[in-house]
Order: structure tokens, then C-alpha cells, then sequence
């Protein structure tokens, strides 16, 4: 897992990684040092460092750490202050109408269910903004731009407007992609055979990051492309789901 995570920048202020799917970003309350973790394996590279903001353990993409206190304050303000764009790249589910749109909804812990998030009166503001990239015949790729970072944002409000992700265990219809899904009757499985998925995590990807650095004030701008299991779902979408 370690030789898959890619580190985009690194300065004395910050150090920016691509994180890959599957890979916890801070340690695991239950298990802290069972299970792999960028928090933790940043530490044993640079020693001291600091969480600014997370992503969803199937979430890939792009995440910023501090390595000083004086970076964290900065960074973290920006955050708060919404100044730092956050753009994902998103397949959901279903044809979305209009080519752009406002989800303001907010949104709060699941009264039942541990680790699952809801739309609730009671809940924080959250606001995400979203463009059409691409269109296909039961699916569409946007451009979702976070201005809140709560839990499961992006996942619960695609769901609550109508279009969950087109992978999602927890929000979604299903947990997996497969290349039957778009080629229906014109797939053709061998004897003995069994179908693998394109993709088995939820189609949401941290695509680009922007934020003003910690010391110089200088904006900075960072873009990590698509990992390839969902570089292959467009691609076979491209190709059958139109």
C-alpha cells in the first residue's frame, strides 16, 4: 500500500499526498496502530505532523498536512474561512438535469445508526456546488465543489436530491461496478468464468486542491488525475453508456 501513495508537494510548511483508496487518513480510534494509516506513516518520514483535513477511507485523492503549528493555524483558518477550494470528481447515479446546481442542506449524525450521516434541520450547514462534466446513458460525472467539509458530504447530499453515488456501500444502490452493468446483453462471461468489478469503492475522487501556502501567501493549485479503477469506468462508459 505504501509504494501507492504519491506525494504531490512537500515543502518545510506543508506536504500534499494523492491518498489512494483503502487507506485511512488518521488513525483508527479502536485500533491506532493496527491498521495503515497516512497520519502515521507521514510521522515516521517527517516526525511531527498535523491533520488538517480528512478524506473518507474510500475516497482517493488529494489531502494537505501541516508540519508546523504555525502551518495548521494557517491552514486551518482558510478552511473554515472557506477560501480553500475543493474540487471532486463524482459519478452518480442517474441523468442530472441541469448543468449546474446548489445542494444547501444540513446535515447531522444518523439518530440510529452509528457512522452514518442524514439531512436534518438539527444539522450543520453544508453547502456543495456541482457542474456537469459528462453525460452518459444512466450515469453522470460531476465536478463537486465542497464549500463545508462535514462527514459524508458530498455522498449524503447527492442522495438527498436524487443521484447517489453510482458506488456506494452506505448511501448508494450498489457497493460495486461491473462491465455488464453498461454492456448488458453484448457481455459474454466464459465457462467457468467469474466477473470481477471495475470498481469496488465509492466513485468519488479529491481531484483538486486550492489554497493560499502557510508562509509566502502564494495561491497554490494542485490536481491529482483519476486512480485507474475509476479511469476505467469512464472509459467503458465512454465506450457503452452512452
Amino acid at each position: 500500500m505504501k509504494k501507492n501513495i504519491e506525494i504531490i508537494y512537500e515543502d518545510e510548511q506543508v506536504v500534499l499526498v494523492n491518498k489512494p483508496s483503502g487507506v485511512l487518513t488518521i488513525p483508527d480510534r479502536f485500533r491506532p496502530y493496527d491498521i495503515f494509516n497516512l497520519y502515521h506513516w507521514l510521522e515516521e518520514k517527517y516526525g511531527k505532523i498535523y491533520t488538517v483535513h480528512r478524506l473518507d477511507r474510500e475516497t482517493s485523492g488529494l489531502l494537505i498536512f501541516a508540519k508546523t503549528e504555525g502551518a495548521h493555524k494557517s491552514l486551518s483558518q482558510q478552511f473554515e474561512k472557506r477560501s480553500v477550494s475543493k474540487i471532486y470528481k463524482v459519478l452518480v447515479d442517474g441523468k442530472v438535469i441541469e448543468e449546474e446546481g446548489t445542494i444547501d442542506k444540513p446535515i447531522g449524525k444518523h439518530p440510529t445508526l452509528s457512522g452514518k450521516m442524514v439531512i436534518t434541520k438539527n444539522g450543520k450547514p453544508s453547502l456543495t456546488l456541482y457542474k456537469v462534466v459528462d453525460r452518459f446513458k444512466n450515469y453522470t460525472l460531476l465536478d463537486a465543489d465542497i464549500k463545508t467539509g462535514r462527514t459524508h458530504q458530498v455522498r449524503v447530499h447527492f442522495r438527498s436530491v436524487g443521484y447517489p453515488l453510482a458506488i456506494d456501500e452506505k448511501y448508494g444502490r450498489k457497493d460495486a461496478f461491473f462491465l455488464s452493468d453498461v454492456k448488458l446483453r453484448k457481455y459474454r462471461l466464459g465457462k467457468g468464468q467469474e466477473e470481477r468489478p471495475l470498481m469496488s469503492r465509492s466513485s468519488l475522487h479529491a481531484h483538486r486542491l486550492e489554497f493560499d501556502h502557510p508562509a509566502s501567501g502564494e495561491r497554490m493549485v494542485f490536481e491529482a488525475g483519476l486512480p485507474k479503477d475509476f479511469a476505467a469506468v469512464l472509459k467503458q462508459l465512454g465506450k457503452w453508456g452512452r
